[in-house]
């Protein structure tokens, strides 16, 4: 008598990450999964909630020397009181930020007030899920970090490929995300100023890129809690914060 083969053939598993519609046996939308390591093979975005505000900073991975480093944009603006980072495919993330940024003009215009930074949140969460689960689409392949000033109180958000989003008082996504992120629970207090918050975040950058740190790859952005206005730090401030890291080093080894 003849067994019958109950292993599973290797045709027959096949298939489960063809289509964003299609969960595998144990229960898992593998389009989505990939689209998550996408995320972490990104560049690395920080953000955080500081005493005086919220701060962005990333960074823009320049390889080629030929390329010019201010046109690379990797913080985005979505209205004077919010602004976004983003790690993973960012071309995608242009797509989500300019649907942010019309979400909130119609807002002003219908309303006559700013809008929230929750109701961004879940309008850029929903066309990520909307992806999810549509035949014929793929998933979003990066991470958003959306953050603003809400009367007077900073809050920040982290949205993924799946829809789903958390509010944070310090995140990080991209490259280095782990090591980073044990940095960001030792270190971080939400007594930090602004100051302080970039301070953490380039040592933390620093660390994570070693040699390949240089400051035209880094750029940062922040939103006071005092005058609501998006805007970005000079490369002279950061030249000058990481002129400090090495001052330090220095009188170390002596």
């Amino acid at each position: 008598m003849v067994k019958e083969n109950l292993q599973p053939m290797p045709h027959q598993l096949m298939g489960y990450d063809r289509a964003i519609t299609m969960f595998s046996p144990d229960g898992r939308l593998l389009q989505v999964e990939y689209a998550k390591k996408t995320v972490r093979q990104g560049s690395t975005a920080i953000a955080m909630v500081c005493s005086d505000g919220i701060l962005f900073v990333t960074d823009k991975r320049i390889i080629d020397k030929l390329i010019v480093p201010e046109a690379v944009e990797k913080i985005w603006q979505i209205d004077e009181h919010l602004g976004a980072t983003a790690s993973g495919i960012l071309s995608d993330a242009r797509v989500l930020i300019e649907r942010a940024q019309l979400k909130a003009q119609q807002h002003q215009i219908t309303y006559d007030s700013p809008i929230d930074t929750l109701s961004i949140v879940k309008e850029v969460c929903d066309l990520k899920q909307i992806c999810t689960q549509s035949g014929g689409l793929r998933p979003f392949g990066v991470s958003l970090l959306i953050a603003g000033i809400e009367d007077h109180t900073p809050r920040l958000y982290e949205t993924d490929p799946t829809g789903i989003f958390f509010q944070y008082k310090a995140t990080v996504i991209g490259e280095g995300e782990v090591e980073i992120e044990e940095i960001l629970h030792n270190e971080y207090k939400p007594e930090l100023t602004i100051e302080d918050g970039l301070k953490l975040s380039l040592k933390a950058l620093k660390k994570i890129l070693g040699d390949n740190f240089k400051v035209k790859r880094i750029d940062s952005a922040y939103i006071k809690t005092s005058d609501k206005k998006f805007k970005k730090f000079s490369k002279e401030k950061i030249e000058k914060i990481t002129s400090e890291f090495k001052g330090i080093k220095d009188k170390k080894k002596k």
